[in-house]
């Protein structure tokens, strides 16, 4: 049985260039980059390039760059250190409804410790209103973390006007673009933004790495401690291969960003067209302009997203929900709840479609063919 994987948005298969990289920098260079001899240059090589790369990518400089275990650290690491760092200022944080939780779990550590988090709605395309954000500024705000493309829907915050916003406010803006790096043009200094996320698997590099950007004024505090590697930010050895196949996945998403999003947005639409032309209903959750390209989310009226999830995977098909199916029982999408309320029907029939540089528009025809077969069978 032929396999179709459209679940990118969860992660990527590796590029083979970024495999090739990684393999030679574990054969060849296996010093320790702290080390001043020969052997710990040439690993310190292979940082220092990187480093650059990743910076160029959006616009920042090489000392504004840390190196993270991936996107999750990376969150972590912005929010605990602005939280420590800034508490004289105040103790007011605002995020959305919408985050990862990788930030959502994080501001609610943050409450437990004594801090305020307010929580943006948004609204049934899971945007937020900038008045409502400029309403809920306080003087005592210090800290503003606002996705930049939602890893569930696609949808594409305000970005820049929030930057705006926030040029003459003392809260810094920290944004979780895990999603939208490697597809999206980000540039931190257009958006006035003060920290980003990011991970490399979401962009075919390996698990288990990411960085996050931090202004150079930023005041970071370590949440791990030992060496004096990351400028003291962040200590432990460098992952010197894992950092070598990031930097590749980032030269090779550079290279042919608009390209890929045409391609996506391709996909997108021959998946939709196909299912329309077989008389399928569904609902798009979410945008399909000012959205991420690789990210579509449907809602199909009448089935159960566990129903839709293992038929498809039967026929080959892996996509994926916002829902956590454990033993029998879900917890719906947060993210859905937040755009359409708890008692939507939307929050149980409704799966995202995700793809990557190994997709087709022969898979997409194909996925959308079996996709039309189970909810059909479904429905009956």
């Amino acid at each position: 049985m032929e396999r179709i994987y459209l679940d990118h948005a969860a992660t990527s298969p590796m590029h083979p260039k970024v495999i090739e990289k990684m393999l030679e920098v574990m054969n060849a260079t296996f010093g320790n980059p702290s080390s001043i001899h020969s052997f710990g240059r040439e690993a310190r090589h292979y940082i220092d390039l990187a480093r650059a790369a990743l910076a160029g990518s959006i616009g920042a400089k090489e000392n504004e760059i840390i190196f993270t275990s991936g996107g999750t650290e990376a969150d972590n690491m912005a929010l605990f250190s602005v939280a420590e760092s800034y508490q004289d200022n105040g103790k007011h944080i605002i995020t959305t409804q919408i985050e990862h939780h990788a930030v959502l779990h994080t501001c609610k550590k943050l409450e437990k410790m004594g801090f305020e988090v307010t929580f943006l709605p948004v609204d049934e395309k899971g945007r937020i209103s900038i008045d409502a954000l400029q309403s809920a500024l306080r003087d005592d705000t210090i800290l503003v973390s606002i996705m930049y493309g939602n890893n569930e829907v696609g949808t594409i915050q305000p970005i820049k006007e929030i930057g705006q916003l926030l040029k003459n406010h003392q809260a810094k803006f920290h944004t979780d673009a895990v999603q939208a790096y490697g597809v999206e043009q980000l540039d931190v200094n257009e958006s006035s933004i003060d920290l980003l996320s990011v991970s490399a698997h979401k962009i075919n590099g390996p698990k288990g790495m990411g960085f996050l950007y931090a202004r150079s004024d930023i005041k970071i505090s370590p949440r791990i401690f030992g060496g004096e590697q990351e400028r003291k930010r962040r200590a432990g050895t460098e992952n010197v291969a894992s950092i070598a196949g990031f930097h590749e996945a980032v030269e090779i998403a550079s290279e042919d960003r608009a390209a890929k999003r045409e391609k996506f947005v391709g996909l997108k639409n021959a998946l939709l067209q196909q299912l329309q032309e077989l008389g399928v209903e569904f609902e798009v959750n979410g945008l399909l302009e000012n959205s991420l390209p690789h990210v579509l989310n449907l809602s199909f009226p009448g089935t159960t997203v566990e129903a839709l999830l293992v038929n498809l995977d039967l026929a080959g098909i892996a996509v994926s929900s916002g829902s956590a199916c454990t033993a029998g029982s879900i917890e719906p999408s947060h993210v859905l709840v937040a755009m359409f309320g708890k008692q939507s029907e939307r929050l149980i029939n409704s799966i995202r479609f995700s793809f990557g540089f190994t997709t087709t528009t022969e898979e997409v025809i194909k996925a959308a063919e079996e996709t039309a077969k189970v909810v059909s069978r479904l429905k009956r």
